[in-house]
């Protein structure tokens, strides 16, 4: 692994299409998890599913590239990114309902 896919990153991303109702949050829990990235994922009022994940920059952009696809039966049509600053607040992946 090449130093840089080691550095740590934080990353909010809103992500649109039809996210909810399809266990976009599940699964969306086990690919972090599989991933080594720590955060949350919730539903928001409008539709959106919005994630907020830190972890291994490799890492984050394997879950960002998967959030682009999503499970099974989603659609995803568009994912925002907004980099912050790593914070190291976080000890697991949670569902936040």
């Amino acid at each position: 692994m090449k130093e840089k896919d080691k550095e740590t990153r934080r990353a909010r991303l809103f992500i649109t299409g039809k996210v909810q109702g399809v266990f976009f949050r599940a699964r969306t829990q086990e690919q972090a998890e599989q991933l080594g990235v720590l955060g949350w994922v919730r539903n928001l009022p409008d539709g959106r599913v919005e994630v907020l994940a830190e972890g291994p920059s490799g890492a984050l952009e394997d879950l960002i590239g998967w959030c682009r696809r999503g499970p099974r039966f989603a659609y995803v049509s568009r994912v925002e990114v907004v980099e912050e600053s790593p914070v190291n607040d976080f000890k697991s992946f949670e569902i936040i309902y």
